[in-house]
């Protein structure tokens, strides 16, 4: 017993002495591998990113300060009086994420953090590696827009995640070196340009709650539907 007591007490201590360790303002740990600092985009991924991530999506002003470096403004929630089941809580008008430019567009800000976090830990990386260039602008069809789901068959019976501007459409990029690159025309093919497009699908996984692109089905041949909400669906 005084065996089990001693490991117990040193356990305590250890513990005690780590806890201080990590929240001393000094402390040799890099701060992406911190669990008391914040979710810094420009960090690099370590096992604690997702669940920064999941932090700073809990709530407004947590993801509004994670992205105070990209080109943000912070708008009143978006209500619609005539359909209750619109809106934006978290409302922010979007005009680029990292150094890649876009449209502006009224989102929400979970939408936003995800593509800041897809931008600089996908997009820009696979841009590089595969096609030698980075990406300039990211194309978008929209986010927000108060409708009901979209299906094969016409019109769904629930509401649209873009209803409360918890999606987004990605149609393709424009790269520095002068390409545009869209999914309708270059999704398919051997080259470096369709195998970039794949990557960026895949990357996006990772970002998103919900993926859906063109090999999903045909209402998607020519975006990429990207969701905060989900469970991890990839197509």
């Amino acid at each position: 017993m005084r065996w089990l007591s001693s490991v117990l007490t040193a356990g305590v201590v250890l513990g005690a002495a780590a806890a201080i360790a990590i929240a001393h303002p000094e402390t040799p740990l890099p701060d992406a591998w911190n669990p008391a600092k914040p979710l810094v985009i420009s960090d690099p991924v370590t096992p604690l990113t997702g669940w920064k991530l999941r932090g700073a999506l809990s709530g407004g002003p947590a993801c509004l300060a994670a992205l105070s470096e990209e080109p943000v403004q912070s708008l009143p929630p978006l209500v619609d009086t005539d359909t209750p089941a619109c809106g934006i809580r978290d409302r922010v008008r979007l005009t680029g994420v990292g150094d890649a430019r876009l449209a502006p567009v009224e989102t929400d800000c979970a939408i936003a953090l995800r593509l800041a976090m897809w931008e600089r830990h996908g997009l820009q990386p696979d841009a590089l590696r595969l096609l030698g260039t980075e990406i300039s602008e990211i194309l978008h069809f929209q986010s927000y827009s108060c409708r009901p789901i979209r299906t094969m068959a016409g019109p769904g019976g629930r509401m649209s995640t873009h209803a409360t501007g918890e999606a987004i459409d990605i149609a393709g990029f424009s790269l520095a070196d002068g390409r545009r690159l869209t999914l309708i025309s270059d999704w398919e093919g051997d080259g470096p340009e369709a195998a970039f497009l794949r990557a960026t699908r895949d990357s996006a996984c990772r970002w998103f709650a919900t993926t859906l692109g063109p090999d999903y089905n045909a209402l998607h041949a020519d975006h990429f539907h990207l969701q905060a909400r989900g469970w991890g669906l990839c197509r």
